[in-house]
C-alpha cells in the first residue's frame, strides 16, 4: 500500500506524491519528476534535509555531518534516507520551481452558491479526480469569463466528496458579484493548488484557533479533518467578526463541539452596538488556560490588522506559543511571503 507524501514548497505550492513500500521519500519524489535538492543519495551531505511536518517514518541511515542528532530530535529528516510508516506532510527548503514542478490546474463545476448573511456567501464545487490538499490550504480560482483570480481557502475536510468555499460578499468585488448576479449551477471553473503554508500540523499539546471574518474558512477544513481522525489535545477556537451580520457558520461549529471531544469555542462581535453578549475583539476573549503557560499551538486567521494586533498582545502578555501559525488575508493585492500567505478575498 502507498504511503501519500505531502511536499510543500517553500513558494507555498504542494505536491502529493506516492511513496511504495521500502522506497525513500527522494525514490518516489524523482519518479513522479519531482527534483527535490539532492546530491548524494547516500545520507552523506545534507543537500535533502527537510522538517517532517506529520507522519512517522524511519530515518535511515547517514552521518552526522549530514544531520546532527539535535537537528534529527527537532522533525528534520534526510529525504534521500527515510522511508515512510505512514503519510507524511514534508516541509521542503526550496521553491517549486527550483524543483522542477509547479502548482497543478483543475477544472470543475459550480455546484451550489448559498447567501449565509447579508455580508457572506458559501459556494461549493464538484471535487475534480487526482486533487488532494491539506486542511487550511487555498487554491487560486478563476473568475468565469475574466483573466482574474482570487484564493480562497477550503471550508472543507481533504475527505468531503465537494469542496467548499466561504466568502465575504463585497459590493463591488469581481467574484462576489459573480456569485451574487451571474453564477449558476453546472457553471464550468478552474482553479490551480492546492498551495500555501497555513495548514494543521499533528496536534501533539492543545491548540489555539483564532478566526477573523471568513478567516474562519481554513478552520472548518481543519475541524472536519479532526473529526474524521480523532484528537487527544485540547483545542479552543475564537471567532470574532466586526458586525452581527458577519457571524456565520455556527450550527458547523456547534457540530464539531459535539463531534470532537475538547473541542469548544466562543464568538465575538466588535461593534459596540451590537447585540451579541460577547463584544471586543478575540484577545479580550483568550483566557490564561486557552495559552497553557505557552504550551500551546496558536493558529490565526485574519485580516492583517488583526494578526498585527494578536502578535503584540501576545508579547504584552510575555507568552510565546511553541508555535504560532499564521495567514494574513486582504481584500485584494494577494501577495505570499515566506511565512505567511495573503488571500484576497472579493
Amino acid at each position: 500500500m502507498p504511503y501519500s507524501i505531502a511536499l510543500n514548497f517553500e513558494d507555498g505550492v504542494t505536491r502529493f506524491v506516492d511513496c511504495r513500500d521500502g522506497d525513500t521519500v527522494a525514490d518516489a519524489s524523482y519518479r513522479a519528476g519531482i527534483n527535490i535538492p539532492l546530491d548524494c543519495r547516500d545520507g552523506a551531505c545534507g543537500t535533502c534535509k527537510c522538517r517532517v511536518e506529520s507522519g512517522r517514518f524511519d530515518g535511515g541511515s547517514y552521518i552526522e555531518d549530514a544531520l546532527t542528532g539535535e537537528e534529527a530530535a527537532s522533525g528534520l529528516a534526510l529525504a534521500c534516507q527515510m522511508r515512510p510508516h505512514t503519510d507524511l506532510v514534508l516541509a521542503i527548503a526550496a521553491s517549486s520551481d527550483v524543483c522542477k514542478t509547479r502548482g497543478q490546474s483543475f477544472a470543475t463545476t459550480l455546484r451550489a452558491v448559498e447567501r449565509l448573511s447579508p455580508t457572506s456567501i458559501a459556494f461549493t464545487l464538484d471535487k475534480p479526480a487526482g486533487l488532494a490538499f491539506l486542511p487550511g490550504q487555498y487554491v487560486n480560482l478563476a473568475i468565469p469569463g475574466t483573466e482574474e483570480r482570487r484564493s480562497y481557502s477550503f471550508s472543507s475536510a481533504p475527505s468531503d466528496d465537494t469542496l467548499s468555499f466561504l466568502v465575504r460578499d463585497i459590493p463591488q468585488g469581481r467574484m462576489s458579484t459573480w456569485l451574487r448576479e451571474a453564477a449558476a449551477p453546472g457553471a464550468a471553473m478552474t482553479f490551480t493548488g492546492p498551495s500555501g503554508a497555513f495548514y494543521l500540523r499533528d496536534p501533539v499539546r492543545p491548540l489555539l484557533f483564532l478566526a477573523g471574518g471568513t478567516g474562519l474558512a481554513p478552520f472548518l477544513s481543519m475541524l472536519g479533518k479532526l473529526a474524521a481522525q480523532g484528537c487527544a489535545q485540547p483545542m479552543h477556537l475564537i471567532y470574532g467578526v466586526t458586525n452581527d451580520a458577519d457571524l456565520v457558520e455556527i450550527t458547523r461549529l456547534q457540530d464539531y463541539a459535539a463531534r470532537i471531544p475538547g473541542f469548544t469555542f466562543t464568538t465575538c462581535v466588535a461593534d459596540p452596538a451590537s447585540t451579541h453578549p460577547r463584544k471586543g475583539y478575540v484577545t479580550a476573549h483568550i483566557e490564561p488556560a486557552h495559552l497553557n503557560g505557552g504550551d500551546v499551538d496558536v493558529y490565526l486567521c485574519g485580516p492583517p490588522p488583526m494578526v498585527d494586533a494578536v502578535r503584540a498582545w501576545l508579547a504584552a502578555q510575555g507568552v510565546t506559543p511553541a508555535n504560532f501559525y499564521y495567514e494574513k488575508f486582504a481584500p485584494s493585492g494577494a501577495v505570499t511571503a515566506i511565512g505567511e500567505q495573503h488571500r484576497q478575498a472579493a
